[in-house]
């Protein structure tokens, strides 16, 4: 119960890591404000609800100035405060190479992945450090990291947020909130089920996640609880870092593999 009586906002939580983190929160303690897009985030909330949890759901734009700032002054209003601001939305802009991504797309990737976690720091950090401190976390990606894990304007978009995460540490000192990205691998969420479900349909499904070590692509659960040791006292040491939670992927350059046992040919 790391998260008791502490109000946390988490934006994208109407699927995928947003929700299944949303749900882990308020299950911890947490009083969630749930934000989407997406009218699911109700559904998101009422699960809490039935759970026996707080939860508030609010539609909002995370890329947008004004629906930000709602999302914080409701978490003010009804839970009294912010601890915890969990910047998870985002969209995936497609797999467009460089050459035909035209500026409308790239723009937009930028604004809800980029824009939208610089909005979330901008207006919870004052309402954090005006109660003592609190915790940020933002979702990255590995392909922030490096190349080969999305398309040009998605993985520039999370480089951005992955330094966002550092220089907003920096510039947050004395303040005692930390800020962390975390940085997924290949997940099953609403923004990649098109990949899963033609592998299940494919008969495939073993060669999903098959560049990483573990073999296998993630749960969004398995990503909720890095989120949620990265918002909680557990990491109260651990701040402007990215993690990558990706199965190993971004453990190692192109190499010929070795296997368990043999050598890969």
């Amino acid at each position: 119960m790391r998260f008791v009586d502490r109000s946390i906002i988490v934006t994208g939580a109407g699927s995928g890591i947003g929700r299944a983190a949303a749900l882990a929160f308020a299950k911890e303690g947490g009083r969630v404000v749930a934000a989407d897009l997406s009218e699911t985030v109700d559904e998101t909330a009422r699960l809490i609800r039935d759970a026996g949890g707080a939860a508030e759901p609010i539609r909002i734009d995370a890329g947008d100035e004004a629906d930000v700032t709602r999302a914080v002054a409701l978490a003010v209003e009804r839970f009294g405060g912010l601890h915890v601001m969990f910047a998870n939305a985002g969209i995936s802009g497609g797999m467009a190479n460089i050459f035909d991504t035209d500026i409308t797309l790239f723009s937009e990737v930028l604004r809800v992945n980029l824009i939208g976690p610089w909005l979330a720091v901008k207006h919870a950090a004052p309402v954090m450090a005006a109660q003592g401190g609190g915790a940020i976390v933002l979702t990255a990606s590995v392909a922030g990291l490096r190349s080969g894990a999305g398309s040009p304007a998605y993985s520039a978009s999370k480089a951005g947020v992955i330094n966002l995460a550092t220089t907003a540490a920096q510039q947050l000192s004395g303040a005692n909130i930390r800020v962390n990205a975390l940085c997924p691998g290949l997940t099953e969420t609403g923004m990649t089920r098109p990949t899963f479900d033609y592998a299940r349909e494919a008969g495939k499904l073993d060669r999903v996640g098959r560049l990483n070590p573990l073999r296998r692509g993630a749960q969004p659960e398995e990503l909720a609880r890095v989120a949620l040791f990265l918002a909680s006292d557990d990491a109260s040491y651990v701040n402007g870092q990215a993690l990558a939670a990706d199965g190993g992927l971004s453990s190692s350059h192109p190499v010929t593999r070795q296997e368990y046992g043999r050598t890969a040919v």
